[in-house]
């Protein structure tokens, strides 16, 4: 766990934590490793949460700037390092959307509709950024674009069609349900990736990636369009 011995410290080089010396409770110099490393986790999708919370608080404590502020400047600088790394793994690995999506990046995944690269090549051209429409929600979203377009249309007019707008409602519960669906259905998946043995072959490792990675593109995606409508009815 975080408070376990690793290593000397630098201050009074007694065996210390990994974060903190656990002896005269000095700082430690950071290093980098990944949020799960960070609090001691193997990257499994299923986490004690309360745990979790709890170790964040207790590490606060430890780390806070605060507690540091009549030490040397490269104490002050370590303890600022350790709670940024802190509150980021803590933020990351609480959110279940963004624990998956960020074992995945660890796992070599980039999910299209998140790549950094794509986006920034989407603002240099001005283009909008491609996202790839679920198969079974084809018809869908091409009859729920066009009532967007129209209703769009009739806000520029100042008309207003209450049976319209009834009706996009209406789909937008649909798609928040089928995201929420989804989310519940990403809890499956993370029992197989959890029980996943070291030793797997990448083969089967990959099976379970790609689901993941499936899932969370069609979530992302409902997301942006439910996004989309919100923006036309309360424009």
């Amino acid at each position: 766990m975080p408070g376990e011995a690793t290593a000397t410290c630098w201050s009074c080089g007694t065996m210390r934590a990994v974060h903190y010396c656990s002896a005269c409770g000095k700082v430690q110099p950071p290093v980098p490793v990944d949020y799960f490393t960070f609090f001691a986790l193997p990257r499994k999708l299923n986490l004690d949460t309360a745990h979790l919370e709890r170790e964040f608080y207790e590490l606060s404590r430890k780390l806070h700037p605060d507690l540091c502020a009549r030490a040397d400047k490269r104490e002050q600088e370590w303890s600022l390092e350790q709670s940024s790394l802190l509150n980021d793994a803590y933020r990351t690995l609480k959110d279940p959307i963004k624990r998956t999506e960020y074992l995945l990046r660890l796992e070599g995944v980039e999910l299209e509709e998140q790549s950094k690269s794509a986006t920034e090549e989407a603002r240099a051209t001005g283009e909008i950024k491609k996202q790839v429409v679920p198969p079974d929600l084809l018809e869908e979203v091409f009859e729920l674009n066009m009532q967007l377009e129209e209703l769009r249309m009739q806000k520029k007019l100042g008309e207003d069609d209450p049976v319209l707008i009834e009706e996009v409602g209406k789909q937008k519960l649909e798609l928040e349900n089928k995201r929420e669906a989804l989310s519940e259905e990403l809890k499956t998946y993370w029992g197989d990736w959890d029980r996943l043995p070291d030793d797997v072959d990448e083969g089967s490792r990959s099976k379970v990636r790609d689901k993941m990675v499936d899932l969370l593109n069609r979530r992302s995606y409902i997301r942006n369009l439910v996004r989309d409508v919100s923006e036309v009815l309360e424009g």
